[in-house]
This record gives structure tokens, C-alpha cells and sequence, in this order.
């Protein structure tokens, strides 16, 4: 009787220790992610071209919140998202320095464009420099539509102002603060000028109305990061999900797609990959 029971017990540890088992797999199974990123990705459409690659390869549902890099830092620091698309390096690098990212890996870059209405009323054509076009905005105080939502277009923004030494303000300068779509609509209806991302651009080219001014200065350059969230900090996300978008990005499928990403309809791409 001894014999049976003790057997019975051990059968009844064994069963509980593959049920914690089992358990612990189907805790590590993530079939969701929620991706933080700038409005850009979502505008251009490029998400569109990753999402349902990066859903098919590894059965997660990717859940996107396009509410530009400075929202999707801060939703990083409450623990709200999993994973970022964003292009604030200055902002990025805050944020590891923080302890809230885990892991920040280089994906693309384009451009940042200034564009503005045909007649060109502060008489731009021609500059060569970002911050001396922005001088002559200013100067002629010319409308000036700025995102004015602490995203990484407008971080930038910020950057450039400062070092044409200029505080903007007046009736001429007007805070959307919209995404960068809605801005460059916004812009066109007031015949003014905005800083724009390239690809968010030609995607809207013939919404806009609005052509390229100033294009080509280093000072302009746009690189995106994929940050993953801190998984010390905030154990209920979806790290390891979070993990293989990351993955995805910057692996040779993801890159590939990038690469190819609006070429065939804008005879450009609107991004160019990093990794090589």
C-alpha cells in the first residue's frame, strides 16, 4: 500500500511539473505587438508593405499606434508598446540613457525635404542650405506651417531654427499639430512652407500641391531606429514579439522590402536600408 502511494505521488509531481510546464510555453507564445512609430511609416504607406510580411512569418498580429517619435517615447515610458519605429535620434538616445529601451538597432533613412507653394514667396529657389532658406522664411515672414507636435519632423524643425538663430513666432508661423500629411494639406492651403519627411511626401505629392525647395543638405538627413521596450522595466510586454519585429526589420526580408519600397511608383525609394 506504502509502495502504490508513494508511486501515486510521484506520478501526481511529475503531472503538475509538465503542466507548469506547458504552461509557462503557452505564457511565451505571443501572438500580438504593439508597434509605437512616427506618422510617417503609417503615411507613406510602408507599414502596409512590412506588417503582413512580418504577420505571415511569425503569426503575430502587429497593432500599430502612428502618433509620432516624441508620443511613441512616451508611450515606451509608461510601458504601453512593445516595440518602436522612430526617427529622433537625440530623443532615442535619451531614452536607452533612461533604462526604457533594451536594444536600438539602425533600419533606414531618407531625407527631409522644405517644401512650399510654386510662387515661392520668400524667394527660397535656389538655397542650398536648410537654415538660411528658413532665415529667408523668416525674414519675409512667410506662412510657415510647422508640425508643432514634439515628433521627430518637428524635433528637427527645432534643430534647424536654432541654428539659424531664430525663435519663430508671429501670425506667419502656425502650429498644425497634426501628422505630417495633414500638415503638408495644411500647408498647401495656406500657400505656405513645412519641413516633410521624402517618403510621407511623395506619397501625398498630389494631395499636397505643394513641390521640393530645398533638398540634398547633409543637415536635412532622417535615419529610423526599431527600438525594443525594456522588458526589466515593464515584464508584462510583449518582448519577445517585440524581439522578432526587431528581428524583421533589419534582417535581409525586411530590408529587401524596404529597398523596393515606392520605387515602382515614384521611380525612387522613399527609404534606403541600413543594414547591410
Amino acid at each position: 500500500m506504502f509502495k502504490k502511494t508513494k508511486l501515486w505521488a510521484i506520478m501526481l509531481i511529475v503531472l503538475m511539473m509538465m503542466s507548469v510546464a506547458a504552461g509557462c510555453r503557452a505564457q511565451k507564445q505571443e501572438n500580438e505587438v504593439t508597434l509605437a512609430t512616427t506618422t510617417s511609416t503609417q503615411d507613406s504607406g510602408l507599414l502596409e508593405a512590412l506588417a503582413p510580411a512580418f504577420e505571415k512569418k511569425y503569426s503575430v498580429k502587429v497593432k500599430v499606434v502612428a502618433v509620432g517619435s516624441g508620443a511613441a517615447m512616451e508611450m515606451a515610458k509608461k510601458g504601453d508598446a512593445d516595440v518602436l519605429l522612430v526617427h529622433s535620434p537625440k530623443a532615442e538616445e535619451e531614452l536607452m540613457a533612461g533604462g526604457f529601451g533594451d536594444s536600438r538597432k539602425s533600419v533606414m533613412h531618407n531625407e527631409f525635404l522644405i517644401v512650399g507653394p510654386a510662387k515661392d514667396p520668400a524667394g527660397i529657389k535656389g538655397v542650398t542650405s536648410a537654415v538660411d532658406a528658413l532665415k529667408k522664411i523668416a525674414d519675409t515672414k512667410s506662412a510657415f506651417i510647422s508640425r508643432g507636435d514634439n515628433s521627430g519632423t518637428h524635433n528637427k524643425e527645432k534643430g534647424l531654427w536654432a541654428k539659424a538663430q531664430i525663435t519663430p513666432e508671429g501670425t506667419w508661423y502656425v502650429q498644425s499639430g497634426q501628422g505630417m500629411g495633414e500638415t503638408l494639406i495644411m500647408a498647401n492651403e495656406m500657400g505656405g512652407y513645412t519641413l516633410t519627411d521624402l517618403a510621407t511626401y511623395l506619397s501625398m505629392k498630389n494631395k499636397s500641391g505643394l513641390i521640393v525647395i530645398v533638398r540634398g543638405d547633409k543637415a536635412l538627413s532622417n535615419p529610423y531606429s526599431v527600438i525594443t521596450v525594456s522588458k526589466t522595466k515593464f515584464p508584462q510586454i510583449h518582448f519577445d514579439a517585440a524581439a522578432k519585429f526587431s528581428e524583421f526589420v533589419t534582417s535581409s526580408e525586411g530590408q529587401a522590402i524596404i529597398r523596393e519600397f515606392g520605387k515602382a511608383e515614384h521611380g525612387e525609394p522613399l527609404f534606403i536600408p541600413d543594414v547591410k
